[in-house]
């Protein structure tokens, strides 16, 4: 089984719905994408709603992924940069697979999709993402390409007495 992916595909209650459903479960399944379990969609709504009105000002763009069920099962938005010094690079923000595909290659393969989406952006050079450390994250991104270009240690406050590395990786397109 593998996934279709699409690139800003139209934004209906049922993609809505199944990116907030897929969020809820990447994150209570100890996911990195923003949040600490447990959470519930209530909790993260609004945190999608912010990335759909950045759609909608045409600052992001999203790639999902759908299983063959057509159930979206795999995401990445894209950030472009506003600042006249940084237009050449975008961000690659809330990369998530539903916990129940993990180890199947589908990470690769939405972060496969995401890098041919991004070299048909004009102008765009490099993809940049942050991960959250002590998780692996680094060398899962490194296996597809990252690179490792910047740590800040303990930026991410999981929990009082757990702090975490803001570890920022790279992949040129060049």
């Amino acid at each position: 089984m593998s996934l279709t992916f699409t690139l800003d595909p139209a934004v209906t209650p049922a993609l809505r719905d199944g990116i907030l459903d897929l969020w809820t479960e990447v994150s209570n399944a100890g996911g990195a994408v923003g949040f600490v379990p447990p959470v519930t969609r209530e909790t993260i709504r609004p945190e999608l709603l912010h990335h759909l009105a950045a759609m909608a000002d045409g600052r992001t763009r999203l790639l999902v992924g759908r299983d063959e069920a057509g159930e979206v099962v795999a995401t990445a938005f894209f950030t472009f940069n506003t600042h006249r010094l940084m237009t050449h690079w975008a961000w690659l923000y809330t990369v998530m697979v539903h916990p129940r595909h993990q180890g199947k290659g589908y990470g690769r393969d939405l972060l496969a999709a995401a890098e041919r989406e991004a070299r048909a952006f004009d102008g765009i050079e490099a993809l940049r993402l942050t991960c959250r450390g002590g998780l692996g994250l680094e060398r899962f991104y490194g296996s597809c390409g990252y690179k490792e270009v910047g740590r800040i240690p303990g930026a991410i406050r999981v929990e009082p007495g757990d702090d975490r590395d803001d570890v920022i990786m790279l992949l040129p397109l060049g």
